[in-house]
């Protein structure tokens, strides 16, 4: 991962974090002043933003599915959960507001920590997918890059040493691991040696016939 994207997840987990725990001390405080008991209040906000984390990455993790359908129930649990937060968080705030603060203000502040945890959290997953796409590898098309080395650095030398090498009994990845090259290199390079041995050993001696 390149120090770019880590220091962008980390960005967005502090951010998330931030956003989370503004959204939760609200929602606490609204459940326990619509009744909830003081003890069992902050499951409230747990289930509610819970859902939006937990959908965000349902989201993400269904969208390269080939059913089109697949996303459809994890966005509804997504805008619901959304919208709940957001609510609440607004509610909570025309409560509890000062009497100085217009009650459109102080919802509209409130409503923002339910709103950038929806965006923050669909971001990271992101990131993070996106990261661990780029770190594997493409053996699809291009030779790998120890093939284009070996051109530069004497192959016909070092085919000489890789057929020696068999021939003491060395495996194909330990003679790549000691030439610095890649196994399938030494396999291409040894083709021809396998092949005689592989007729030979298919020859009966005399003895068998």
């Amino acid at each position: 991962m390149s120090p770019v994207v880590a220091t962008a997840i980390a960005g967005t987990v502090v951010i998330a974090a931030g956003a989370f725990w503004l959204s939760f001390t609200s929602l606490t405080d609204l459940a326990r002043r619509s009744g909830i008991a003081p003890s069992r209040a902050w499951v409230w906000p747990l289930i509610v933003d819970g859902i939006i984390v937990v959908a965000t990455v349902a989201v993400v993790a269904l969208s390269s599915s080939s059913d089109p359908h697949a996303t459809w129930y994890p966005w509804s649990l997504l805008a619901s959960g959304a919208a709940v937060s957001v609510a609440a968080n607004a509610l909570h705030a025309v409560i509890a507001a000062d009497a100085d603060v217009p009650a459109l203000v102080a919802a509209s502040v409130a409503s923002v920590p339910p709103v950038v945890l929806l965006a923050i959290t669909h971001l990271t997953v992101h990131l993070t997918r996106n990261a661990d796409v780029a770190r594997e590898p493409d053996v699809s098309g291009s030779p790998a890059p120890s093939d284009a080395i070996s051109v530069d650095t004497g192959p016909v030398d070092q085919r000489a040493e890789a057929e020696q090498l068999r021939l003491d009994g060395m495996s194909n990845r330990a003679i790549a691991r000691h030439l610095g090259v890649h196994p399938s290199t030494v396999g291409r390079w040894l083709a021809p040696i396998d092949a005689s041995t592989t007729a030979t050993a298919a020859i009966p001696s005399k003895e068998q016939r």
